[in-house]
C-alpha cells in the first residue's frame, strides 16, 4: 500500500519515488492515519509553509483504496479503507501462499562465498556468523528470483600446513588423530608455532606441498578429510548445505595465469624481492601478490578464484560474507580486478560482520584458548534448552532431544540475525534462550500457537472472504502483513537479514 501512496504523491510533488518512500512514516496512533507524509522538505521548493502544502495536497489526492486524506499541521495523513485493504492483502496471501512477496525467477546468478572455516582447526564462532548470515542471504536472494550458488571456500592452503606437517612428523600420534583429529592437529599447530627453531623447516615443507611432494600431499589430504568430516556434523545440525565445497588449494596451479595477466597490464612491481600491486593512490596501500621466496598469498588466490568464478557462472553479484577485519583485503582484491579491466568487479561485494563478544564486552574466549568452539556452543545451548523445556512439560527423551535442538538453533540463529550484521553482538546464551521477548524461542512458540489456531479453526483457503467490523488490532496485523514484500526487497537491496528477522517479531 505504501508504494501506491508514493505513486499518488509523485503526481503532485517534485520528489522522486525513492525520496517519497524514504519520507513516508507510520504514525504512532491509528487515529492519525495509517501513513503520514511530512511536508517540510517541500517548503523551500514550493515556497510555501509546510502546513499550507499539506492542506493543498489533501484537496488534490484521492483514491478508491483511501477512506480519506487529511491535513494535520505539516503532515498529510492517509486513512486506508479497512475492508478493501484487508480483503486485498488476505486474498493475495491466500492465493500466492509461500510465494507471497517473492520475485519471478530470472536467469541471473548470485554466488555467495560463506562460512569458509580453516582446515585442521576447530570450527570457530567467527565462522558461525558467516554461516548463519550467508545462509540467510542465500535464501533472500533465491526468494527474489535469483539462482544462488553457495560456496564453502575452505582455508586449506598456506604456510600453516607446513607447520602441521612438521608437527605431525615430529610429535603426532595416529591413535590421537583417529580419536580426536581436530584437537590433536590444533595441539600440534600450537606446539610448532611456539618453537621459532621450526619456522624454516615449516616453510620448507609448505614449499614441498606447493611443488606436489607426495608425502606432503598425502598428509595434507588426510588433515583435510578429517576436518571436513568434523565440519559436516555442524552443518547438518544448522541445516546448511553447499552447492560447492572448494578451497584455496584448488588454485595452487592456476595462479601463474593471474600473475601473467597482472604483468601484461603493467600492474606488478618488485619490492624487496616480492611482487606487489601499488594501490597507494587509491588509499589501499600495497597488495602483496608473491613473497620474495616465491610463495603465494591470500590475495593471489582470491584474485584467481574470483576470475575463475566469473568465467564459470557469469554472476550478477559475487558476495563474500566474511568478517569486518578482512575489509582492506577485499577492497584491494576488487580494485585490482577493476584495474585489470573487468567491468564486473563492481558487482563483487564484501558483506562484512562484526564480532561475538562475551558479557564482559571482550572478544569471546574459553578455557580451550582464544577461540570459542562451535561444539561447545551447540552442546551448551542444547543442554540449557532441555532444562527450560523440562520445567514446562514432561516428554520422552527422544522428543526432549528433538525439541531442544530446534529451540537451541532458533535461539542461536535468531539471536544473530536480529542484529545488523556489522554490529558486534554480545553472545548471551541465557538471553537468547528466553521464551519471552525478542528471541528465537519466543518466535518459534508464537508460530506453533498460530498453527494450532489454524488447525482448530479448520482453516481452508477461500476466494470469497467476507468481513464484518474490522477492529484496530486486526487492521494493524493486516497492514503489517502487507509490508512483507517491501521488507524483503529492502533486505535484499541492503543485504541485511535483520530487516526480515525484526519484521517477523513485529508480526
Amino acid at each position: 500500500m505504501k508504494s501506491q501512496i508514493v505513486k499518488l504523491l509523485k503526481k503532485e510533488v517534485p520528489l522522486s519515488e525513492e525520496q517519497l518512500a524514504n519520507l513516508i512514516e507510520v504514525p504512532p496512533s491509528s487515529e492519525l492515519g495509517d501513513f503520514a507524509f511530512p511536508c517540510f522538505s517541500l517548503a523551500k521548493q514550493l515556497k510555501k509553509a509546510p502546513q499550507q502544502i499539506a492542506l493543498d495536497l489533501s484537496k488534490k489526492i484521492s483514491s478508491k483504496e483511501l477512506e480519506k486524506v487529511e491535513a494535520k499541521g505539516p503532515y498529510l495523513n492517509f486513512f486506508l479503507k479497512r475492508d478493501s485493504i484487508v480483503l486485498e492483502t488476505i486474498n493475495k496471501i491466500q492465493k500466492q501462499k509461500e510465494k507471497y512477496g517473492s520475485a519471478v525467477k530470472n536467469k541471473k546468478t548470485i554466488v555467495i562465498d560463506m562460512s569458509s572455516p580453516n582446515i585442521a582447526k576447530p570450527f570457530g564462532i567467527g565462522h558461525l556468523r558467516s554461516t548463519i548470515i550467508g545462509e540467510s542471504l542465500s535464501r533472500i536472494c533465491y526468494f527474489m528470483g535469483y539462482k544462488t550458488i553457495k560456496v564453502n571456500y575452505l582455508g586449506d592452503w598456506g604456510t600453516q600446513f607446513g607447520k602441521l606437517i612438521v608437527g605431525y612428523k615430529k610429535y603426532g600420534s595416529a591413535s590421537k588423530l583417529k580419536k580426536d583429529p581436530i584437537n590433536h592437529l590444533l595441539e600440534l599447530y600450537v606446539k610448532v608455532s611456539n618453537n621459532p627453531d621450526l619456522e624454516q623447516e615449516s616453510r620448507d615443507w609448505f614449499r614441498k606441498l606447493e611443488s606436489g611432494d607426495k608425502e606432503a600431499l598425502k598428509l595434507w589430504k588426510l588433515f583435510r578429510k578429517l576436518s571436513l568430516e568434523d565440519f559436516s556434523r555442524i552443518y547438518a545440525l544448522l541445516n546448511v548445505k553447499f552447492d560447492v565445497i572448494s578451497g584455496e588449494s584448488l588454485y595452487n596451479n592456476k595462479m601463474d595465469s593471474t600473475i601473467k595477466e597482472l604483468e601484461s597490464k603493467n600492474l606488478l612491481k618488485e619490492s624487496e624481492g616480492a611482487k606487489v600491486v601499488d594501490l597507494e593512490k587509491y588509499g589501499l596501500g600495497i597488495c602483496l601478490i608473491k613473497k620474495s621466496d616465491g610463495a603465494t598469498l591470500y590475495a593471489t588466490r582470491d584474485l584467481t578464484a574470483t576470475l575463475d568464478r566469473y568465467k564459470k557462472y557469469k554472476f550478477e553479484r559475487m558476495i563474500y560474507e566474511v568478517g569486518s577485519e578482512q575489509k582492506l583485503h577485499f577492497n584491494q582484491v576488487f580494485k585490482v580486478l577493476e584495474l585489470l579491466g573487468h567491468s564486473w568487479a563492481k558487482n563483487c561485494i564484501h558483506v562484512d560482520h562484526g564480532l561475538y563478544l562475551g558479557k564482559d564486552g571482550k572478544k569471546l574466549a574459553t578455557r580451550k584458548g582464544t577461540n570459542f568452539f562451535m561444539s561447545d556452543i551447540l552442546d551448551e545451548t542444547i543442554s540449557l534448552a532441555k532444562k527450560e523445556i523440562a520445567k514446562r512439560e514432561k516428554l520422552s527423551n527422544s522428543e526432549l532431544d528433538k525439541r531442544a535442538k530446534q529451540i537451541a538453533l532458533a535461539a542461536i540463529i535468531y539471536g544473530d540475525l536480529k542484529n545488523y550484521r556489522t554490529n558486534d553482538i554480545t553472545f548471551d546464551i541465557d538471553r537468547f534462550l528466553e521464551f519471552e521477548g525478542n528471541t528465537g524461542p519466543y518466535l518459534l512458540y508464537t508460530y506453533a500457537r498460530a498453527r494450532s489456531i489454524l488447525r482448530k479453526a479448520k482453516y481452508k483457503y477461500s476466494p470469497n472472504i467476507k468481513t464484518s467490523k474490522i477492529e484496530d488490532r486486526e487492521k494493524q496485523l493486516v497492514l503489517e502483513l502487507n509490508k512483507f514484500p517491501e521488507v524483503v526487497l529492502h533486505s535484499y537491496n541492503q543485504l541485511s537479514p535483520n530487516l526480515i528477522a525484526n519484521y517477523a517479531y513485529g508480526v
